[in-house]
């Protein structure tokens, strides 16, 4: 197989898989998953993580209270008074994906939608105590930030004696909502309770996913000893992934493209959440149609008449490099590079600080994809020469198809014998490239993946995050593609020939409705490649024309 058969067929295999990702592949559905258990509802904590009872079937709606609205800067916050549940929380400095005049909604229990950050105590002696199904009372209706931080209580009916408040406190600038409980034992005897924080979702595409920017969309969890890991809702329905781990740090989350939100453990300002617990589990499981990601913590017997305060942070926004890195280990590994994480996350830190340098994300890129030429350039020229070669013996190689007619078994061994004499290696100009292939692919992953192309702009485009809007950088792309066909070896087979011609429109076509950063990254690549290539192949002709003319 020569240079240019395997280009062709590396490049066909690439868009195949794209369209069938993208267009004919099954998508996993979404199936109920029913468990009973009678001693669970008999004691009213039904629908409670299954450390103290066996999950069984979320309603298909919500149950809903009164709203409690809170602003600050960057967030704008809906807690229902049913369950003191966070069920709505919009992006402030985020716009829609559908609709740019608003902002991104992350949280929404509206419509057919339904992702909500839940949390509640359990207790063996006491079923009283409030869960995600109480009435809570709310001390106001609206709150609004003034200062640094603002704090929302809510008041829980009386336990059997045991007084509870859940107390939300939102700060300025900061994704991080501390959930804290407060808990007052007036009964005779100590209080061991079981506090669950999870976070509940549908298993729909978050709004806005593209055909061609599919990301992951599902729970993780990372802890110090099982580091992170991934789990896909259909292996939830299937019963493959029942994840049950016992941990004193990490944290559990919901993670989809550039957005996410987090149960944090151990996060680095603040007190660790297991420090003075006995035990700290972490639990994915499947909820009639919608997902759980949960901690439980069971918290220290609370001695009577004593009082107990535990907080446990909420991380729920953007997968900001710069934000995420400062909430707790590992969050880092929330932005999906997909399984090239070792080549996407160096070249995302060289991105960030070329954006630091240059203060302008498209300009970054460009100068990133510089780089990365520039240090590909001694594997880059050596396939340039070998094409180069290649071309120079394309007119030898057509006559020696004349001369032998159909006879393919002497055509080859004549083409092998001139490769032998010249000294040209057919695979020279496709083995550099397969060994580069791993790091643009990383870089296109660490591209995709990255939130702060969102809303960025570069000259005329004002969303790098979404496709170009007047086509000018998908028209580039399809013309320097072309224009490269012009300085690589012709192909020997007429069949070839015609698709090296067709893959510059067809690859152009799906490059429309990518996000400009990715598509602004490949045609910088291209033109690059175009300039490389034309200036090794006038140095190949000019060193052949001196030596005949010497």
């Amino acid at each position: 197989m020569d240079s240019k058969r395997l280009i062709i067929f590396i490049a066909l295999s690439f868009g195949i898989l794209l369209l069938w990702q993208n267009y004919f592949a099954p998508k996993p559905t979404a199936k109920p998953a029913v468990h009973q258990q009678a001693s669970a509802a008999a004691s009213g904590n039904a629908d409670l993580p299954a450390s103290t009872a066996a999950p069984v079937a979320d309603s298909a709606k919500l149950a809903r209270g009164q709203r409690v609205v809170v602003d600050t800067d960057v967030l704008h916050a809906e807690i229902d008074t049913n369950g003191g549940d966070l069920r709505s929380l919009q992006l402030k400095k985020h716009n829609a994906a559908e609709d740019a005049s608003k902002p991104f909604e992350l949280f929404t229990d509206k419509g057919e939608r339904l992702y909500v950050a839940q949390t509640g105590l359990i207790a063996a002696g006491n079923a009283a105590l409030p869960t995600h199904k109480t009435v809570f009372t709310a001390e106001q209706t609206s709150y609004s930030l003034q200062g640094d931080k603002v704090e929302v209580k809510l008041t829980a009916p009386d336990a059997n004696g045991v007084k509870v408040s859940k107390v939300y406190t939102f700060k300025k600038g900061s994704y991080l909502i501390d959930v804290r409980y407060d808990i007052a034992n007036g009964t005779a005897a100590p209080l061991s309770t079981t506090a669950y924080y999870r976070l509940l979702r549908d298993g729909k595409a978050p709004e806005g996913e593209g055909r061609f920017a599919h990301t992951f969309t599902g729970p993780a969890v990372y802890t110090a000893e099982n580091a992170f890991q991934k789990v896909d809702f259909s292996d939830l329905d299937k019963g493959k992934a029942e994840y049950t781990k016992n941990a004193d740090n990490g944290w559990v989350a919901m993670i989809q493209h550039y957005f996410m939100s987090a149960w944090i453990l151990k996060p680095y300002e603040g007190n660790a959440v297991c420090a003075n617990a006995q035990a700290c589990t972490f639990q994915l499981e499947p909820k009639n149609g919608s997902y759980s990601a949960a901690v439980m913590v069971n918290v220290a017997p609370i001695a009577a008449g004593k009082s107990a305060s535990f907080t446990v942070p909420l991380y729920a926004g953007p997968e900001e490099y710069n934000l995420i890195t400062k909430v707790a280990d590992g969050m880092a590994y929330a932005k999906d590079f997909g399984k090239v994480h070792i080549f996407a996350s160096p070249l995302f830190w060289l991105l960030t600080k070329l954006h630091a340098m240059v203060q302008n994300w498209g300009w970054a890129i460009v100068f990133l994809t510089l780089l990365v030429k520039a240090a590909f350039y001694p594997l880059t020229a050596a396939s340039y020469r070998s094409m180069a070669k290649m071309k120079a013996l394309a007119p030898r190689l057509e006559n020696l198809k004349q001369q032998h007619g159909d006879d393919r078994m002497k055509f080859q061994q004549a083409v092998m014998e001139m490769y032998k004499t010249e000294k040209v290696n057919p695979l020279g100009g496709c083995l550099p490239m397969l060994i580069q292939i791993p790091v643009f692919i990383g870089l296109y992953w660490a591209l995709l993946a990255s939130v702060e192309l969102r809303q960025a702009s570069w000259m005329y485009i004002v969303d790098l995050a979404r496709p170009d809007p007047y086509y000018i950088l998908p028209v580039l792309m399809a013309v320097s593609m072309f224009a490269q066909t012009f300085l690589n070896p012709p192909p020997a087979d007429p069949m070839q020939a015609k698709m090296m011609k067709i893959m510059p429109l067809a690859f152009s076509a799906m490059f429309f409705f990518f996000p400009a950063g990715l598509v602004l990254y490949w045609v910088v690549n291209n033109l690059l490649s175009i300039s490389q290539q034309y200036y090794v192949n006038k140095k190949i002709e000019n060193a052949r024309k001196a030596a005949l003319q010497s």
